[in-house]
Order: C-alpha cells, then sequence, then structure tokens
C-alpha cells in the first residue's frame, strides 16, 4: 500500500475510541451543552401584532389569546392601521421548548423533543437528530401516513402491522416518521413501538419521530421553558383536548413545527416533506448502495393522504398500500390490479361512497375527477406502487411488502442492469435482510462473478452481517480472490469496531511509528500513523506467543500460495519495539485463517464460525483462537467482555476436540500426525503446543492426545509392554533380544501384515486388485538390530525414569548414611561421593533451564521454569544444600551445616514426590494436595488471628511486664497454639497454681514469670473472665474455624476430583517432554552425558538434534492430503453437530412452540378471514336489493309517465356521458394507450397545476363540459407566433387529446414543434457481430440520451449538437442526414405538450463505415471526451428513456439484430 492510501485512521483516534466507553459526561453538561446548541440553531415563530379576528373575542388572527401576547404586541407602533399577515407579522425568537418529556402513565416512556420554526433549514434538523439526540444515521426511513383521526383496524391486521413495522425497523435500523400526536394512524404506530418496547425489553430502542404541528399540540405549557425541560412531565388528556390533539406517549422523538399560529393543522407537512428529501439524499453506509432509500406506508386516509400519495410517488419514492386498513387506501387497493382504461370516474366514485359512506357526500365532481386522475397516475407507476393483501399471504409480512417495494423501485427508472443490482444487494445488506436477497437478488437466474460481489463482501463483513457472508458465499464469491490484495484485509482491521484488540492495536502503532519516526526523516519519508498488516501481525504473535513463528511475512519474505489461500499480514515480538525480521522466511497465505483471525480478535462468535469452516488447518485455527481469546481475556478489563471471550475459547476448543475425535477414530495414525504436524499457517508451531500454550486441558485428556503421549513416554519400545517386563530388562538386558519385550517396530510390521492379510481376504471376496495397493502403501518399516534394541530401551524415557527414581532412591540412601553415621570435620568418601551427585543434579537443572526446543527464549523458558513446583524444590534443596555445605566446612558453624543439611534431606524427600506424577491413580491425588496446601496458607492466615488475639489477652492478664522475649512468645502464640491441639493450659485458674513452678521477678530463663498476686501469695487475676475467653477461644478455634477448615478442604476435593484426572493428563507432558530431552544416563552418571553436550553444542558448535516426536515438519504433498483429509473430518464432524444440536430438547421444544404459534395464527387468520367474507356477501346483497328498489322505482316512473321512453328517463351517472366508455374502450383497442407525460397534474419547472385529465377523458370525442384548463405560454422565443391570442388557439388541437392546460407552455411553437433524434451506429468489430450505437451521457453521470434536439426541419441536424460535436463533425455528419434512413416519426408524448403545442419526433438512422474519415473522426472524439459520448451496444438493457428504447429496438430490428 502506499502512504496516499493509508487514510483512515489516526492512531490516537484509535486508542481514545476504545477508552471512551468507560468514560461518561454528566447529565448536566450533557443538557447544557444541548442548550446552547438548541439556542443558537433552532428557532420558533411568534406573533408580534396582535389584531383581533371578527369572528372570535380576544383571540388574535394568528389563533392565540390576547393574553398570550405581550404588551408591545397588542399596540405596536410599526404596524398601526395594517392587516394582520402571516408573512409580515410573525417573527423568528430563539426556541423555548425543548429536552426531555415525560409521559405520565402505568408505562412511563420518554423521549425527546424540540419546537422549531416551520422554515428550519433540514440539515439542521439532522444535526440535531444524529449529533444531539446521538440517533445512529438510518439504513431506511418509513414515512407512515394515512388517517389523522381515530379509525377501526380490524385485529388479524393491527396484529401483522405491528409485527411487520417493528421488525423492519428493527432488522434494517430505519427511522418510522409519523404525525407524532395520540391519533389515528400514529397511534396505530405508537402502540406497535410500545409492544416491541414490552416484550422484548433488552433489545435495541426503535426510532419512531413524530413530526407535529406547535399549535395544535394540547396541554404545550408544560413543555416551554428557556433553559429547556428535563424532563418536561406531559400529561394526555384526550377527553378535554376538544380540537387540539396529545403527542403520543409511544414516539421517541418529537419534531413541533411553528408558523406563529394557533389551531391550524397541516402545518409540519412541507417541512416533513423536506427534511425526508434531504435524509433520502444522505449517503448509505457502502457507496454501492447509494442514498437512504424512503418508503411511504399508507393506512386508512382521505383526500389529503391521496394528494401526499401523489406527490411521493411522483418523487419516485415507493409506497405500500395496507389493504382493509380502510377509506382511500382500500380504494387504491381496489383498483390497483385493473387496466387503466376500466379505473373510470363512475368506478371511483362506487367505491368512494363504498368505502368513505357518508362523508363521500362532502366531494364535489370535480374532487371526483381530480381523484379519479391522481388514482389512474398511481396505479400507472406500478413499480412504485405496492399492495399488501393480509388474505392472500397468510399470516403476512408487512417487513416483507415494504422491502420488495423499495427493491421494486430500485430496478426501474435510471439505475438498470448492474447498477440496479447493486443497489439492491446494498440495500438488502445494508438492512440485514438475507431473506430478501434470497428471494429477490440471488435467484436461480442470476449469475455472479466473485469480483462483482467483493464489495458486498466488505459491506457484510465491516457491518457484521454473518448471514449475508454466509449467501455471498454460497452465490459465488471466492474468499482467496477476495482476500488476494493485502489492501482488502488492511482495510478491514482499519474498520474493526471498538474492541481491545483495536486498542492494543493502537497502542502497538503508536509506539512503533515513534520508534521509527527518527529513521524516517533522515529517509525523507514520512510515516503514516495507520494500522497496517505489520502491526497486526506483531500483535498476533504477541497474543499466540514467542515460540511461534511471524504468521505473516515483512516486505523481506516471500509468500507461498496454496490452495485455498488469500491473504496476510506479518509478525513481531511481545514488546512494543520495531521488529527485526529474518530474510528469507517463507509464509503461507490462507483466506479463511485470514477472515477467521479477523473475526476472532473482535471477539465476533458468528463470523468466525463462518470463516472457520472455511479455514486450511481448522483444528490448528480452533486451538490458536482458544490461546489468543483467553490471553486477551486475561490482559482485558472488561468483565462481560473477558467473559464472552472465554466463552468463545472455550467453544473453540469443543470445535478441536470434536474435529480431532473424528480424526482419531477414523484413522489413529493419521491423527496422530495432525498433533505434532508443524502448521505454516499459524506461526510454525503444532496443535499440541497451542494446546498447552491455551491451557485448554479437555482437548490434551482426549484419549487420542494421551495415547500419543503414552507411545512418546515408551519410545521404541511397544506401549503393550508391562512394566515389570520393562524394570527386568533394564537389569537383565540381554533379554531383549528375545520375543520378551516387544518393540513397536515390530508391532506394527504386525499390525501391516495382519491389515494386508484381511485386504487379501476381502480382494478374493470382490475381486478387485486396486484396493491392496491403495489402502495398503509400501511402508519402510525396518527391524531395529542389536545396537539399535539396546539404544531404544535405554532411551526411552520410561526406562529413563525408572533408572532416575532408582538414582534418587539411592542419593537419599547415602544423603542419610553420611548424615546419620558418616558426617566427620574432614569430609568422608561418601560424603564426597555425595557432593559429585550432587553437582550432576545441578549441571541437569542447568541444562532443563536452557533447554528450549520450542523457541521460548530464555526469559520466557526461565518462567515457566520457575513456576513449576518441583523446580522450585529442586532450587531450594539446592541452595540449602550450598549454604549447610559452606557452614559445615568452617569449625565455628560445623552444627549448624549440618542442622541446614538435615533440613535440606527433608526438602529432598518432599521433591520425591514428583515420582507419583506419572501414576494414574496418585498422580491426581499430589494435585489436590497442592490445592489444599493453598487453602491451607489462607486459613492460617486467619487462625492466626484468633490465636494471637486470645494468646496476646490471655498473657497480658496472667503476665505484668515480662520483658523477656522468648516466653513473651511463648505464652501469647505458642501455648494459644497448642490448646487447638488438645493441650489444656493450667494457668488460667488457681487449682494446680504452684508458686515454685515459677519465678516471681522472670529472672529465672527456666520458669516462667508468676501472675500477679494477691495478700494470700495466690494469683490475682479474674479466674472466670479467663475460663470465658478459653472457652470463647475453643469455640471458635476448635469448633468453628477447625470444621471450617474440613469443610474447605472437602469443597475442594469434591471440587478437584472431577476434574483431577483432566489435570493429570495436562501436566503429565511437561514430565514425558523433560525425560524425551533427558539424557540416557541416570545421576551422578549424567555427568558425563553434560560434558559430551558441552562439547558438542559449545566447542564443536555442531548443530541440535531434532527430534519429530513433538514437532514434525512434512513433506509438501503429505501435508496437503492431511489437511485434506483433516477437512473431510471436520466436514463430517460439523455435520454430526448440527444433527444433535437439531435433535435436542431446546430445539424441540422451539420448533413446537413455532408450530403452535403459527397454528394459532392460522387460526384466526382464518376466523377472522371466515366473519370478512360474510361481511362481504352482505355488501354485495345490500347493494343488489338497493340496484333492484332503484330499478323498480323507474319502472314506476316510467308507467305513470305514460309515454315517455324508459331508456331515455332511465337515471344515468351526472359525470359520465354514455358514450365515453364505448369509445374509449375502442380508443384504447385502436391506439393501445393515450398520452400519459402530456398529463402530469403539474407543468414542468413551472408552479402551475394541469386540470385533471382522467383516462376516458383524453380524446376530443369525447365530452367533458368540465373542463377548464389554465392557459400557459413562457416568454416568446425566437418569435414564433408573438401574442397569440387566446381565441387564436382554436386552431391549434393536440392530436393526442386533452393535456389539461392550454397555451404554447414552455414549447418554441403553436401546433407541432418538430424534434429530430439521431441514432448513429457502427459495427465493433469486421465480423458485424455486435451492432453500438453513439449515446450521450447525462448530467447525473448515469442515463444516456440519443442525441438531438429542437430543428426547424428534419434535414438539418439539431443546433445544439454543434456544441458537443464541434464544428468539422457536425457538418460531416450533416451531410449525412440526407443519406440516413428514417426509423420513426409523428407524435411524441412529451411533458411540455399542450392543448395547442405538442412535439413531433423524427428518428433518423445514421450508419457509418468503420474505414470512413467521419468514423475516425468521433472516435477520436469519443476518446477525448469520455464523459459526454459514449459508444453502447445496442441492447434492451441500455439505461434511455423508454421512448427512445422503443426506437432502438426498431433500429435493430433495421439492421436484423436480436434486441
Amino acid at each position: 500500500m502506499t502512504e496516499a492510501d493509508n487514510q483512515s485512521w489516526s492512531v490516537n483516534t484509535l486508542a481514545i475510541s476504545e477508552a471512551s466507553k468507560h468514560l461518561s459526561v454528566s447529565p448536566f453538561v450533557q443538557h447544557h451543552d444541548l442548550a446552547l446548541w438548541i439556542k443558537r440553531n433552532i428557532l420558533k415563530k411568534e406573533c408580534c401584532f396582535f389584531q383581533r379576528d371578527p369572528s372570535k373575542d380576544e383571540i388574535c388572527c394568528c389563533g392565540y389569546a390576547k393574553t398570550e401576547h405581550t404588551g408591545e404586541d397588542i399596540k405596536p407602533k410599526d404596524f398601526t392601521g395594517e392587516t394582520w399577515d402571516k408573512h409580515r407579522h410573525v417573527h423568528k425568537a430563539p426556541t423555548d421548548a425543548f429536552g426531555k418529556i415525560s409521559f405520565d402513565g402505568l408505562w412511563q416512556r420518554n423521549g425527546k423533543y424540540a419546537r422549531v420554526s416551520e422554515d428550519t433549514r433540514p440539515d439542521v434538523l439532522y444535526k440535531l437528530l444524529t449529533n444531539q439526540w446521538k440517533l445512529s444515521p438510518p439504513n431506511l426511513l418509513i414515512s407512515v401516513t394515512g388517517g389523522a383521526k381515530n379509525f377501526y383496524l380490524k385485529s388479524q391486521l393491527k396484529k401483522i402491522f405491528h409485527r411487520g413495522l417493528i421488525k423492519v425497523a428493527q432488522t434494517t435500523g430505519a427511522w418510522i416518521i409519523t404525525g407524532g400526536t395520540h391519533t389515528g394512524v400514529m397511534r396505530h404506530v405508537g402502540k406497535a413501538v410500545r409492544d416491541h418496547a414490552l416484550s422484548n425489553p433488552m433489545q435495541g430502542n426503535i426510532v419512531a419521530i413524530g413530526i407535529a404541528t406547535w399549535g395544535v399540540i394540547h396541554n404545550r405549557d408544560v413543555l416551554v421553558h428557556k433553559d429547556g425541560c428535563f424532563p418536561a412531565k406531559y400529561k394526555i388528556e384526550t377527553q378535554n383536548q376538544g380540537r387540539m390533539s396529545c403527542l403520543d406517549n409511544n414516539h421517541t422523538h418529537f419534531l413541533l413545527v411553528d408558523d406563529g399560529t394557533n389551531g391550524r393543522y397541516g402545518v409540519e407537512i412541507e417541512l416533513r416533506a423536506r427534511l425526508e428529501k434531504y435524509i433520502s439524499a444522505k449517503n448509505l453506509g457502502n457507496k454501492e448502495s447509494g442514498t437512504i432509500p424512503v418508503v411511504c406506508v399508507v393506512l386508512d386516509g382521505g383526500p389529503g393522504t391521496l394528494n401526499t400519495i401523489y406527490s411521493a410517488m411522483l418523487n419516485d419514492t415507493p409506497c405500500v398500500i395496507l389493504e382493509g386498513s380502510g377509506r382511500i387506501a382500500d380504494v387504491i387497493a381496489q383498483v390497483s390490479g385493473l387496466p387503466i382504461s376500466q379505473v373510470t370516474t363512475t368506478l371511483i366514485q362506487q367505491l368512494l361512497k363504498r368505502f368513505f359512506g357518508q362523508e363521500c357526500e362532502q366531494f364535489s365532481e370535480l374532487n371526483i375527477i381530480e381523484s379519479t386522475k391522481k388514482i389512474q397516475d398511481i396505479i400507472r407507476m406500478s413499480h412504485l406502487l405496492t399492495v399488501f393483501r393480509a388474505r392472500e399471504d397468510g399470516h403476512g409480512d408487512v417487513d416483507v411488502a415494504i422491502l420488495q417495494a423499495l427493491l421494486k423501485a430500485s430496478r426501474t427508472g435510471e439505475s438498470q442492469g448492474s447498477e440496479s443490482w447493486k443497489r439492491q444487494l446494498g440495500l438488502a445488506i445494508a438492512w440485514n435482510r438475507v431473506d430478501i436477497a434470497e428471494t429477490e437478488i440471488f435467484t436461480e437466474e442470476s449469475q455472479w462473478k466473485s469480483s462483482d460481489l467483493h464489495w458486498a463482501m466488505t459491506s457484510a463483513l465491516v457491518g457484521n452481517n454473518p448471514q449475508f457472508v454466509s449467501l455471498l458465499l454460497e452465490n459465488g464469491v471466492c474468499l482467496r480472490d477476495f482476500l488476494q490484495d493485502d489492501d482488502t484485509l488492511c482495510e478491514l482491521y482499519r474498520q474493526l469496531p471498538n474492541c481491545f484488540f483495536l486498542y492494543k492495536l493502537a497502542q502497538r502503532v503508536k509506539r512503533v511509528s515513534g520508534s521509527s519516526r527518527s529513521r524516517s526523516k533522515v529517509l525523507g519519508r514520512k510515516v503514516g500513523e495507520t494500522i497496517s498488516l505489520t502491526h497486526v501481525s506483531d500483535e498476533v504473535r504477541h497474543l499466540l506467543g514467542n515460540f511461534t513463528k511471524p504468521i505473516y511475512p515483512s516486505s523481506t519474505m516471500t509468500y507461498h500460495l496454496s490452495m485455498d489461500t488469500s491473504v496476510s499480514v506479518f509478525k513481531d515480538q511481545t514488546t512494543f519495539q520495531d521488529p527485526l525480521r529474518e530474510d528469507g522466511v517463507e509464509a503461507q497465505k490462507d483466506a479463511g485463517r485470514d477472515l477467521f483471525l479477523w473475526a476472532v480478535v473482535q471477539n465476533n462468535k458468528e463470523l468466525a464460525e463462518i470463516a472457520w469452516e472455511q479455514c486450511k488447518d481448522c483444528m490448528s485455527a480452533a486451538l490458536a483462537a482458544s490461546k489468543i481469546l483467553k490471553k486477551m481475556a486475561e490482559e482485558g478489563s472488561d468483565a462481560d467482555e473477558t467473559q464472552d471471550m472465554l466463552e468463545l475459547a472455550s467453544h473453540y476448543e469443543n470445535h478441536a476436540i470434536g474435529v480431532y475425535s473424528k480424526c482419531h477414530n477414523s484413522d489413529e495414525e493419521r491423527a496422530q500426525k495432525l498433533l505434532v504436524r508443524m502448521s505454516p499457517l499459524w506461526g510454525k508451531t503444532t496443535c499440541l503446543r497451542l494446546a498447552l500454550e491455551a491451557d485448554d486441558k479437555n482437548f490434551v485428556a482426549q484419549s487420542g492426545v494421551q495415547a500419543l503421549l503414552t507411545q512418546i513416554w515408551c519410545g521404541e519400545i511397544s506401549v503393550v509392554n508391562p512394566v515389570w517386563k520393562v524394570l527386568v530388562c533394564m537389569v537383565f538386558f540381554p533379554l531383549i533380544y528375545t520375543n520378551f519385550l516387544v518393540f513397536r517396530s515390530v508391532e506394527l510390521i504386525q499390525r501391516d501384515n495382519e491389515r494386508k492379510e484381511e485386504l487379501k481376504n476381502l480382494e478374493k471376496v470382490t475381486g478387485s486388485t486396486w484396493r491392496t495397493d491403495e489402502c495398503c502403501p509400501e511402508q519402510n518399516r525396518n527391524i531395529l538390530g542389536c545396537w539399535s534394541k539396546l539404544e531404544g530401551l535405554y532411551c526411552s524415557p520410561q526406562v529413563k525414569f525408572y533408572g532416575n527414581i532408582v538414582s534418587y532412591f539411592a542419593f537419599l540412601l547415602l544423603f542419610a548414611v553420611v548424615l546419620l553415621i558418616d558426617f566427620q570435620s574432614t569430609p568422608s568418601t561418601r560424603e564426597q561421593l555425595l557432593y559429585i551427585w550432587l553437582i550432576s543434579l545441578v549441571c541437569e537443572e542447568i541444562r532443563q533451564l536452557f533447554h528450549d526446543p520450542d523457541g521460548f527464549g530464555f526469559c520466557k523458558k526461565a518462567k515457566m521454569y520457575i513456576h513449576e513446583l518441583w523446580n522450585l524444590l529442586d532450587i531450594l534443596s539446592i541452595l540449602l544444600f550450598c549454604v549447610g555445605l559452606g557452614f559445615r566446612l568452617t569449625t565455628e558453624l560445623f552444627y549448624a551445616g549440618k542442622i541446614i543439611l538435615c533440613i535440606d534431606f527433608v526438602v529432598f524427600c518432599l521433591r520425591l514426590m514428583a515420582i507419583f506424577t506419572i501414576s494414574r491413580t496418585l498422580g491426581p491425588k499430589i494435585i489436590i494436595v497442592k490445592k489444599m496446601m493453598m487453602d491451607m496458607f489462607f486459613f492460617m492466615f486467619l487462625l492466626s488471628i484468633w490465636v494471637v488475639a486470645y494468646g496476646v489477652a490471655k498473657q497480658g492478664i496472667l503476665i505484668h511486664n515480662d520483658s523477656r522475649l522468648d516466653w513473651i512468645i511463648r505464652g501469647a502464640v505458642y501455648e494459644p497454639y497448642l490448646i487447638i491441639f488438645g493441650s489444656f493450659p493450667e494457668n488460667i485458674d488457681n487449682a494446680h497454681f504452684n508458686i515454685e513452678s515459677c519465678s516471681m521477678n522472670g529472672t529465672d530463663p527456666l520458669k516462667p514469670k508468676c501472675p500477679v498476686l494477691n495478700e494470700n501469695q495466690m494469683p490475682a487475676f479474674p479466674e472466670w473472665l479467663t475460663i470465658i475467653m478459653l472457652c470463647v477461644y475453643l469455640l471458635f478455634a476448635n469448633i468453628l474455624l477447625l470444621n471450617l477448615l474440613i469443610a474447605i478442604f472437602n469443597f475442594t476435593f469434591q471440587e478437584i476430583q472431577d476434574n483431577t484426572d483432566k489435570i493429570w493428563k495436562f501436566q503429565r507432558y511437561e514430565l514425558i517432554k523433560e525425560y524425551h530431552s533427558r539424557p540416557a544416563a541416570p545421576p551422578p552418571f549424567i555427568i558425563l552425558s553434560h560434558l559430551c553436550l558441552f562439547i558438542r553444542n559449545m566447542v564443536q558448535c555442531c548443530p541440535r538434534i531434532s527430534h519429530n516426536e513433538f514437532k514434525n515438519k512434512l513433506e509438501l504433498i503429505e501435508d496437503e492430503e492431511l489437511l485434506s483429509w483433516e477437512a473431510l473430518m471436520k466436514d463430517k464432524y460439523m455435520l454430526s453437530a448440527r444433527l444433535e444440536q437439531s435433535q435436542s430438547m431446546e430445539r424441540r421444544i422451539l420448533d413446537t412452540s413455532q408450530k403452535v404459534t403459527t397454528l394459532t395464527e392460522k387460526w384466526e387468520s382464518e376466523e377472522e378471514t371466515t366473519s370478512t367474507a360474510v361481511m362481504r356477501r352482505l355488501e354485495k346483497l345490500e347493494e343488489q336489493v338497493t340496484q333492484s328498489a332503484k330499478a323498480l322505482q323507474w319502472i314506476v316512473d316510467s308507467l305513470i309517465s305514460q309515454g315517455v321512453p324508459a331508456k331515455e328517463t332511465q337515471p344515468q351517472s351526472p359525470t359520465v356521458p354514455d358514450e365515453s366508455s364505448n369509445y374509449l374502450r375502442n380508443a384504447a383497442e385502436k391506439e393501445g394507450r393515450f398520452h400519459v407525460k402530456s398529463r402530469e397534474l403539474y407543468y414542468p419547472k413551472t408552479k402551475i397545476e394541469r386540470f385533471p385529465v382522467p383516462e376516458e377523458y383524453v380524446t376530443w370525442q369525447v365530452s367533458f363540459s368540465l373542463y377548464m384548463p389554465p392557459y400557459y405560454s413562457a416568454q416568446d422565443g425566437d418569435g414564433h407566433v408573438a401574442g397569440s391570442e387566446p381565441e387564436d388557439l382554436d386552431n391549434y388541437r393536440n392530436p393526442g387529446g386533452r393535456t389539461g392546460i392550454r397555451g404554447r407552455g414552455a414549447l418554441s411553437r403553436l401546433g407541432p414543434n418538430l424534434n429530430l433524434d439521431l441514432v448513429v451506429t457502427r459495427w465493433r468489430d469486421n465480423e458485424m457481430s455486435v451492432l453500438e450505437y453513439l449515446a450521450l451521457l447525462k448530467e447525473n453521470g448515469i442515463s444516456l440520451a440519443l442525441p438531438g434536439g429542437a430543428v426547424d426541419s428534419v434535414d438539418h441536424l439539431p443546433g445544439n449538437l454543434k456544441k458537443i460535436l464541434r464544428n468539422t463533425l457536425f457538418e460531416a455528419l450533416n451531410v449525412k442526414v440526407s443519406e440516413g434512413t428514417k426509423v420513426s416519426e409523428g407524435y411524441t408524448d412529451d411533458c411540455r405538450n399542450t392543448d395547442n403545442a405538442w412535439v413531433e419526433t423524427t428518428v433518423l438512422n445514421i450508419h457509418l463505415d468503420r474505414t470512413s474519415q467521419v468514423m475516425v473522426d468521433l472516435n477520436n472524439m469519443v476518446v477525448s471526451s469520455p464523459d459526454s459520448l459514449q459508444w453502447q451496444e445496442v441492447s434492451s438493457k441500455t439505461r434511455l428513456s423508454p421512448n427512445q428504447i422503443v426506437s432502438l429496438q426498431q433500429v435493430a430490428a433495421l439492421h436484423s439484430r436480436k434486441f
């Protein structure tokens, strides 16, 4: 990576970000900062001119009472004589209503609120929400709209809506925006939020933002305070609110929009629209996802809701309509599946009457026409309309409907082709909805390249979406390709979430950067304080241990690519120094390992589990993860995080156990190879070493691991030999040349022969010959020679151990003889032999200290040596012997030296207990003794408190001022201690007092001092007190504390007894390894071996002899085969684990619960559906009865009139002529469709609104008496029809029909306005396989267009192309216009069309030869202007407008190309 690429994070920021989790700011400071920011940026509006409303007393035109105005506002000097105007007489002031709001009630809920001006900039509001109120930016914006008044929602639909809305908000991290009041659809949203919070108190809160009008809020006075309310106590009073509305107590945030008026609804609509539009323009987390999507969810609603839906869809906002919620939502749902030609005003009028009831009577004829036009336009934008029908979707998923609506909308418009699915996939990842991606994006028809999904994989990993990671891996992402570049993995580490590893990494980066800055200054190179793979490697090695090699190479190292590999980094030492690397070190890359390590260090179980399944060396990976996690837990300070790390470490230890068990059950020999195989991917260490360093006792205790250790323990001798045979052969070694002792090589040969015999028998049965050769390959099994057998016997760790035991017993015997019968002033021969023996023991301890086959380093090795109890006893015994020997050789300290040596003999005898550690029976008991000794130490501290307390008090009462220290200690400590063991004191009462047994003045050193005597020469101390003290002391010391000690011992025994076997098996390794590396000769003869080792290593400098029993480097082919077999065993283990989990009791209970819930919901749904069907039948019956009554009434009227034709007097719809429907049907069949863009309600780039023209009234032949379109003509251009009078417009009639507006509009002339679209084509190559066309790139950088523009005549190119093509090329193409082929011409549906002016387009195809000069010039132009001109393949996937795509299809047919 270059220095420019390392732009991400400052190291100081990384360190602070982790540390800041533990810091908090006081609420007072937070409130103060919030108040300052709001006062500076947020304003309110208030009336500054009181003018009485004529219709109301003491009420201003603004709606506020006179008492709510200041004195200056009531009689202002500046506005005298003026009429109240909202824009002039309302001024801004810093807001005085903000802070926290607390709602009264059984379930108290707190929220945040602010009173804002109606013209507040949306960016300021967004900063308030995110920066000040600490809301995370949304991944989705859900705008819920509909009925503002309370309406009935069926219980099943309500349940579906609540569940779906909350699910989509929770899974996607969405913001829900509503009107915020305690009525209508806002109340339903609030209940959904409340139900979620009550049922899931541990999950995150749903963000529900209410945007309401300040002037209609009931009880708003409690929200006002100049410094903010923290909190404001708000009470909901729906009964006394009148025309006002209460805030909903289940919303989390409120923006109260103020325009200075009171009691006027709808003030917030414009600000809400601006805020939603601003948020929708913000980018999502990854660039592929585009901007934040917005969806509108509609329940119920009236005409205002219809306008909201229409405006939202014109802004490309998808809408989800809930059928069954009532009124306008049901009207749209009823006609959504019908052709436009069938959606007539008659039908809409019937539906309005059906769903609105009496409210429909308030709608005028013009209102119905306008509603029909808007509903037709809404249905026409089918890609933005989704109708959720609960009866068809079973128990329904509103969340799926919402997300599918967004994905459906993203497939159309300007984002097509690859850009479309990228946005869809980006949205699905941002929402963390893998179910949507599976059903909508990763379909069977889709074909994906790994490189196309790399950005998605990065987003899923960084966003912690493990299900998406699995889905991407299943659909073509190759980890090797994804992590092929080091930059990708480096970027993943830079984007780690706040965690302990990131904090440690930041410290290391800072330390390394600081130490290397001086060198970089010399080189003139700037050091970037950013995370690199070097730092990651160093920190990982610190966690794994210095016995490992760097798992990632430095710049001087080379990669060795393995079969399934991908990315790496490099490694350093434990300290934060810039490491010095070895040149020529080879490191392997494995993508699974890299991803697994990245997930483990952040303690992410789900991602780590997915990556572990991709690991090449899975068992080493699991054990390495256990070591890393335990090390981080040891160094971490967060208790919860530490516990999670330990649980994850245990989880991967179980994974390692599971895989190894499968391996061991399948092939013991291969399984043992896996244990000692050197893993290049994990620091060139072994599974066994990792398990030991991670303290994974359960893994080491596995029978397969113990079998390997037993095999190493026996060496070349077979494990089947009993101990007595080995002991006999140690004395009578010629027996090894007989069959008395079995060697391992012989056993292996016998096993191979037996296997061959079995395969031969199988061959006879099956008739196959390949099985024997494949399953039993030839192996070099050589029979040991005479010398090899002798060497194999005495070099066996088992034999070495027995020899050392005998030697140690002999040493103790010699030591005892010297101390008891041969301790002369001058050392005797036996004593001198003892000295030599001790020197050999000292040499062996030194060898053990410096023997480091694992490469721990001297410091780590010394720590490990000291932490072993037996080594401490060795050091103590040797030191005591040296001190005793020094004293013994001097005359003055001769006897003291003997005493020290006698004590040393005790230590040597205690060291003898180490021989029991190899015993399966006694070994665990030694562990229990160690633990009990620790318990005893803490118990003695507790006991000493009682002993000293009683002893000092007793001694002070009995004896007065005894200055002899020995007798003080005897009376205060020694005697109370003996009392515990039953030595009853005789000096606490007068019964056994004898003045002769004590010294009056304490002068006799052999007698204790007498107690204070009275005149009778008897002790004067209170006898009753000393007896009571003794009783209390015995009660606590003998009964309480001793029984406590027994209970502690019992608890320790019970606790350790269950684990002693595992602990013993774990500690057995060190003993076996010690005797494996120990010289064969026992002390004192071992000194000869030490001398040989010294000469070999120090003098001759010979290389160290390596053994492969504990670490074996395999050949590359053998290693690959072994890992492939391990991967197969891992798959079997994962399969069995999943099967076991699916059959567990917890899983069965969960499945049963889900089935019961599903059945219950289905039953409720069917019950409600049945009742709904009955109601619909009754409604249809009622409608038929009404029609029959009308028909009968018509018959009666006809008979009464006598002579009036029935068909003329039959009642007709007042809004629809008879001929309209028939003509509409015929015209639709003839022309295919009517113009659509020409009837858009809002004329482009103006505020003029067209007269609504429904589909049935488009044609001029259908009479439309209510048709009164507005007149509009832009400023004259080019002098055409300047100043045309309206009466002249009748000479020009749009051939496409009515448009809803008269005049010239934005076009240059009345009547037809000619437009030329130029399709310049070429063949991509000489084989004419691909047809390409010339396209213009629009300003948005996404959409394309054909070159073209307005013309006076189609014989010339549009003048606007001269600027793009430049003069020379423009003139050359202009000449070829006459040679071009006319593809199509005629009326064009254009948004600028009016009733009197329209666009007619001619599509001209100019095909250029590849060798022509025009083509050469054009290609040069495309190369020099790639941002404006492009060659595109003629295809249906092109990003042209629909009209131009049709033209391009005609061009493809012209050249006989498939479109």
